[in-house]
């Protein structure tokens, strides 16, 4: 038996292996909802449809 096995249970172990999808679905859910209502421009100036928002820097010569 694994020390996680012996400290946490087969019981346990297997919930939380059956929460992964789940909690993977909120997550993303999460971090989408968090760059919608902060206009994360770091991560959303690689969106293809909403990095219109930010226009492009132009350099000067």
């Amino acid at each position: 038996m694994s020390l996680v096995s012996k400290l946490i249970g087969k019981r346990y172990i297997t919930q939380a292996i059956q929460y992964v999808p789940s909690a993977g679905f909120y997550g993303a859910t999460g971090f989408t909802l968090l760059c919608y209502f902060t206009d994360w421009k770091l991560v959303l100036q690689y969106v293809p449809y909403y990095n219109t928002k930010f226009p492009k820097e132009v350099a000067e010569e």
